[in-house]
């Protein structure tokens, strides 16, 4: 590794909290929290992480209090006694092991497979209840359905603050709920969360920002995960130019956005032609605010292949660290490499390359 790991284990702070390194664990979703409550495996799995050097980490996708939010009940809750005591022994848990945690709050949207969901019996929930554009697979959410969506964001991010997490990530990214709101493909309604333009559909995001401001206040983090591809749809963009991607980021910057988690299949792949910044480059160039990248970091292949059985090899991160050392991003969000590597930020840091970890299928099926 020729590039210096200096900047990508500095601190970094945004919104009052500071991380000691700019290393993210990327959300993961696992599968294993059975009736929605995470337990002691998963504290465990965690803290693994923390003391394996990583400085934030963004837990696995944890859903909110609406009755169609989740597609397995083995996913954590982020509501219910149960379920939030458990978040609370994890959040200790990270912070003993000298990292800072956020949880990923989500809901699926129509992404939900109804039959063998939890409350199979309630059709699924979506901005036009289509799933992939002219798949229509329940009734479009009514206003008050809207409200109480918002209103679940909201109580999730009062809970984090009050249980001891670090701040909250917003899932808006890969044709979950949010962001069946912010794509045209999805979202046509002709109400005021509608609309033919990104602008306009960015008003439930907004709506959920400002519910979570009005609950945790102005001093506690907020992270929004947000992709141009969907998994509906791979190449999709919701922003074609960069004049387009300022004018949908600015109504969710001005709501309260702290960090854009920038999500990417491939971080080096230049999101416009005529430049070689990425998404979260250009994120952060037009906004102002800290952005985090991600896609396939550390690893020879990527992350929705790797979902049909294919593995990946240990690769350099020397592009990396150098996009780094330019600031065209703050943190780096690693994924599939932390999950079978809890040491991979350490391993890193001490120039341990040679013992880094391929990524297999297998290391979905436990919590190493």
């Amino acid at each position: 590794m020729s590039q210096t790991t200096d900047k990508l284990f500095s601190p970094f702070t945004f919104n009052g909290l500071t991380v000691p390194n700019r290393v993210v664990m990327a959300p993961m979703t696992r599968n294993f929290s059975p009736g929605e409550v995470p337990g002691a495996d998963v504290a465990a799995y965690y803290r693994r992480r923390a003391e394996g050097g990583t400085g934030l980490i963004i837990t696995e996708g944890t859903t909110v209090a609406h009755r169609v939010a989740t597609m397995a009940e083995t996913i954590p809750a982020f509501h219910g006694d149960a379920a939030l005591e458990g978040w609370k022994r994890v959040a200790a848990e990270v912070h003993e092991g000298g990292g800072k945690i956020m949880p990923q709050l989500w809901h699926v949207g129509t992404m939900r497979d109804q039959k063998s969901s939890h409350n199979p019996e309630e059709p699924s929930a979506g901005p036009s209840g289509l799933k992939v554009p002219g798949k229509k697979v329940a009734e479009p959410m009514t206003k008050e359905d809207i409200q109480d969506t918002i209103d679940a964001f909201r109580r999730a991010a009062g809970a984090a603050r009050e249980i001891g997490f670090d701040g909250i990530e917003l899932h808006g990214a890969h044709g979950y709920l949010i962001d069946q709101f912010f794509w045209e493909g999805t979202n046509v309604r002709d109400d005021e969360y509608g609309g033919s333009d990104a602008v306009a559909r960015t008003r439930f995001g907004v709506d959920i920002i400002n519910a979570v401001r009005s609950e945790v206040g102005d001093d506690f983090p907020l992270i929004l995960r947000f992709s141009q591809w969907k998994q509906q749809d791979f190449d999709h963009k919701i922003a074609t130019t960069p004049d387009a991607l300022a004018a949908f980021l600015k109504p969710l910057s001005d709501a309260g956005v702290d960090v854009f988690h920038c999500s990417t299949r491939r971080f080096w792949e230049p999101e416009f032609e005529g430049s070689d910044l990425n998404l979260a480059g250009w994120t952060k160039k037009l906004m102002g605010k800290p952005a985090i990248t991600v896609g396939s970091i550390g690893l020879s292949g990527e992350f929705i292949a790797a979902f049909g059985g294919e593995g990946s090899e240990p690769t350099s991160i020397d592009k990396l660290l150098d996009r780094l050392a330019k600031d065209e991003f703050d943190m780096v969000a690693v994924g599939r490499a932390l999950l079978v590597d809890p040491d991979w930020a350490n391993k890193i840091r001490e120039g341990r390359a040679s013992e880094l970890k391929a990524f297999t299928q297998e290391a979905m099926t436990e919590l190493v």
